[in-house]
């Protein structure tokens, strides 16, 4: 190698080694400054950090110190209190002890006072005491004055005191007997000119917002046909038509020489209005076989179904009453097809409802509960082709099972007799009722019933003594009852006017009221010759 590259070589080391401790060197001092700067900063924290708690700690001393204020001052209100009621218990004390001084003071004084009355009720018995002594000394002579009176009175007027007695009070009896049959006829009189006027203003008021339409009892249907040629259809071959209609149905068919008519006879009106649709839908369609007439029939009882359930909806509807259960919606449709002599039974319901409503709202009572009962007062006829009892007690069970208010149940068992009227609504529905059913031509009755019932009128006036004649008068709604005069005196006519108007209570049935009147009449004749 020659003496140039080992210069290089040479330099080249030197260089390196004094590069590294130079390196070093400014490491060290960077070291050193980083180390410095770390104790500056470490130093700030430390005297950042005795500042702050030295500020903690007088912050908590102060709090300490408004602390410890707070419940001196705490402490002294209490006390304060705590004496404030001591002292006043202590007021209270003194003034009980000055009240029982007085007191005390005041007993001394009643005592003394008590001691002066005793001896002043002691002289005052000691006084009626001899009263006493002379008022029956006194007794014993007015009773011997009595009886010395009494037997010249006897003497005198030729009857013992007994038979005077008697006399007397058969006089005073019979006088008051007069007397009082004489004011009961003016009080009745008076109240019957009022309740009248009151009542038929009431009802009149009522019947105006109502119009009814009339009606007519129906047991047959009549279907119409466009030829007598279906009759053959319908009857089937060997009948075997009519007979599936018949069994299908449960009402009869009568195929008679009427033109091109047919007649359903049946007593339950929902079955007659099925069969009506059935035969009508079979006639038009014109296929007339059993299987054919079994759905046809499934279908119309559907639809009467249906056609029931509106019609009940709507009345409910009109009548603004809500609420009302299904099965009992169900069994009020029925009325629609439903009559009592003569009368729609829906539309009867509809007709009580609204009287009811009108005259209980006249009166200021519920209206609308007025309208339920009304509406559902006879909802039991619904039931009474498939069900024995009576339509009232079908009526108060189905209405019961549904939960209807007693208002309700109360009218429905109330309009005929079967309970006593509880409210004053049930009282309206069945005035009403008696309303809607006795109106001209809203029913018809059989003319041998009311033949029957005119001449059970007249046989119950004959029952009573001195009764002459009875005659039934304006279709039944009058009883004139004639009597003896000398054998019933005016008093007993009013009387006997009760007498028969209960008796007609009790014995008959009739819509609205019968008028009892009985005339006495005297005469006295005599001829100018």
């Amino acid at each position: 190698m020659d003496p140039l590259g080992i210069s290089l070589a040479v330099g080249a080391v030197v260089g390196a080694v004094l590069g590294f401790f130079l390196g070093r060197s400014r490491e060290r001092a960077r070291r050193r400054r980083e180390r410095a700067a770390a104790e500056d900063e470490a130093s700030l924290i430390r005297k950042q950090a005795e500042t702050d708690a030295a500020n903690l700690r007088r912050a908590t001393a102060v709090e300490a110190k408004e602390e410890a204020f707070r419940l001196k001052e705490a402490w002294e209100g209490e006390e304060a209190r705590r004496r404030s009621k001591v002292e006043e218990a202590e007021r209270q004390l003194r003034e009980e002890m000055r009240g029982a001084g007085r007191r005390s003071e005041q007993l001394d004084r009643r005592e003394d006072s008590l001691k002066g009355r005793e001896g002043e009720m002691d002289r005052r018995a000691r006084s009626l005491d001899d009263a006493g002594r002379t008022l029956a000394g006194q007794q014993e002579e007015v009773g011997r004055l009595r009886t010395e009176t009494q037997a010249r009175l006897e003497g005198v007027a030729g009857m013992s005191s007994e038979e005077a007695k008697a006399a007397l009070s058969a006089a005073m009896e019979d006088e008051a007997r007069a007397e009082a049959a004489n004011r009961i006829r003016d009080i009745k009189e008076e109240a019957r000119r009022t309740a009248d006027r009151e009542a038929k203003k009431l009802v009149a008021m009522a019947i105006q917002r109502v119009a009814a339409n009339e009606t007519a009892q129906l047991t047959v249907s009549v279907v119409h046909l466009p030829s007598d040629e279906m009759k053959g259809r319908i009857i089937g071959r060997e009948g075997r038509n009519v007979r599936a209609f018949e069994q299908a149905t449960g009402v009869n068919v009568v195929i008679d020489d009427t033109p091109e008519a047919v007649v359903l006879s049946g007593y339950d009106p929902v079955r007659r209005e099925v069969a009506r649709t059935a035969l009508a839908k079979l006639v038009d369609d014109g296929r007339i076989h059993p299987a054919r007439i079994e759905e046809v029939v499934a279908k119309a009882g559907e639809e009467v179904e249906e056609q029931m359930r509106e019609a009940a909806e709507d009345v409910l509807y009109r009548l603004g009453v809500h609420g009302v259960h299904d099965e009992v919606v169900k069994v009020l449709g029925r009325l629609k097809f439903r009559t009592s002599f003569g009368q729609n039974q829906l539309a009867h319901s509809l007709e009580v409802a609204v009287l009811a409503g009108s005259m209980a709202a006249e009166m200021g009572l519920d209206a609308q509960m007025a309208k339920r009962a009304g509406v559902l007062h006879d909802v039991g006829k619904g039931l009474t082709h498939e069900q024995e009892q009576t339509h009232v007690e079908l009526g108060y069970r189905l209405c019961r099972r549904c939960e209807e208010p007693d208002v309700v149940l109360n009218a429905i068992r109330s309009h005929h007799g079967d309970e006593p009227p509880r409210y004053p609504e049930a009282w309206l529905v069945a005035a009403a009722d008696a309303i809607s059913g006795s109106r001209p031509g809203a029913r018809r009755e059989m003319f041998e019933g009311y033949v029957e019932r005119l001449e059970k009128l007249e046989e119950i006036a004959m029952e009573h003594p001195g009764v002459e004649r009875s005659f039934a008068i304006q279709a039944g709604r009058e009883l004139r009852v004639m009597v003896q005069p000398e054998k019933v005196s005016d008093e007993a006519m009013a009387r006997i006017s009760e007498d028969v108007a209960r008796k007609i209570e009790n014995d008959l049935q009739y819509p609205g009221q019968i008028k009892v009147v009985v005339i006495r009449e005297t005469r006295a004749v005599d001829f100018a010759r």
